[in-house]
């Protein structure tokens, strides 16, 4: 039987001034929901897109929320076998 299960990803971008925040928050997951960050900063001597600005936040937030998901399927797997996790290939 093949179980199918469905897990929402919402990024929220704020931009202020020459910064872009990035919240990346993943719902449907056991153990309620997790939220990873992201920043980007334009160099004033750069030019202003600030398309680039978002894409490096939310990729930055999507990053953190990654490693936080590797980190927790470590914990669960040392949970489950009493034995510590080393190393998890991402």
């Amino acid at each position: 039987m093949t179980e199918k299960k469905m897990w929402d990803a919402e990024i929220n971008i704020t931009e202020t001034g020459s910064e872009v925040r990035a919240e990346a928050r993943l719902r449907g997951k056991e153990g309620g929901q997790m939220v990873g960050q992201g920043t980007a900063r334009r160099n004033p001597t750069d030019e202003d897109v600030p398309a680039i600005g978002d894409e490096l936040s939310a990729a930055r937030a999507l990053s953190d929320l990654s490693q936080q998901l590797l980190q927790r399927a470590a914990h669960d797997i040392e949970v489950h076998t009493a034995k510590p996790v080393e190393r998890l290939r991402s």
